[in-house]
C-alpha cells in the first residue's frame, strides 16, 4: 500500500456517541469500529484530532471495501487547480535546468513591489523566500495555537452546541483563559471535556 494511503488509514481520530468516546485512535480502526457499533450507541461523529472536524464514513460494504475506500485520496486532493502540471513545470524550468523542488505559481503586486524586490540581493525569488521562510519562523507559534484553538471549536460546535455555557466556553477558548474555559466546562459529559482540552492545549486555553 502507497505511503500516502497509509498515512490517511493512520490519522488519528476519535468518535463519538451521545457524548462519550465509542472509539479512538487510528481512522480505520475507529471506522470499523463505528460500523460494528450496536444500534443502541445512537447518532455517532468521527472527529479528525489535527483538525476537530467531522469525518464523513462511508460504511456501506465489507470490511475490504470500507478499507480502501478510506485508503483513496480524497476527491478533488489529488493535486490542486492551481498547481502546474508535470509538462508546464518542465516548460517553465527550461531545457537542461535541474529539478528542485520549485513550483512556479502567479504572483500579483504593485509596481513599486516589484521595483522594491528587484533591487534585492538574489533578486525576486529569493527574496520572497527569505520573507516567506522568515513569517513561518515568527508566526508559527502564533499560528499553531490558533489552529489548535480553531479544531477544539470544530469539534465543540458539532457536539456541544446544547450544552451549558457552551457560548461562555467558546469565548474562554479564543481569550486563551484555560482556567475559565476547563470550570465552564465542568458540568459537561467527561469524554466532550477531555477531548475538548485535549484539542485546545496547544492553543493555549
Amino acid at each position: 500500500m502507497e505511503k500516502d494511503a497509509l498515512s490517511r488509514l493512520s490519522r488519528p481520530c476519535a468518535a463519538f456517541a451521545d457524548g462519550r468516546i465509542l472509539a479512538a485512535g487510528p481512522l480505520v480502526e475507529v471506522a470499523l469500529a463505528v460500523k460494528n457499533a450496536d444500534a443502541a450507541d445512537g447518532y455517532v461523529l468521527t472527529f479528525d484530532d489535527a483538525t476537530g472536524e467531522v469525518v464523513d464514513l462511508d460504511l456501506r460494504g465489507a470490511k475490504p471495501e470500507i478499507i480502501a475506500r478510506l485508503a483513496a485520496a480524497p476527491p478533488g486532493r489529488e493535486r490542486s487547480d492551481s498547481a502546474p502540471t508535470e509538462g508546464a513545470e518542465e516548460a517553465a524550468r527550461g531545457r537542461g535546468r535541474p529539478k528542485l523542488g520549485v513550483v512556479a505559481r502567479e504572483v500579483t503586486l504593485l509596481p513599486r513591489h516589484w521595483d522594491w524586490l528587484a533591487a534585492q540581493p538574489g533578486g525576486a525569488s529569493a527574496t520572497l523566500r527569505r520573507l516567506v521562510e522568515t513569517a513561518r519562523r515568527e508566526g508559527g507559534a502564533e499560528s499553531h495555537k490558533r489552529e489548535a484553538r480553531e479544531a477544539a471549536y470544530r469539534f465543540l460546535s458539532a457536539i456541544a452546541g446544547n450544552l451549558p455555557g457552551y457560548e461562555e466556553a467558546l469565548r474562554a477558548l479564543f481569550a486563551g483563559d484555560a482556567a475559565r474555559f476547563e470550570s465552564i466546562m465542568a458540568d459537561w459529559p467527561k469524554d466532550v471535556r477531555a477531548y475538548a482540552l485535549r484539542l485546545a492545549e496547544a492553543g493555549g486555553a
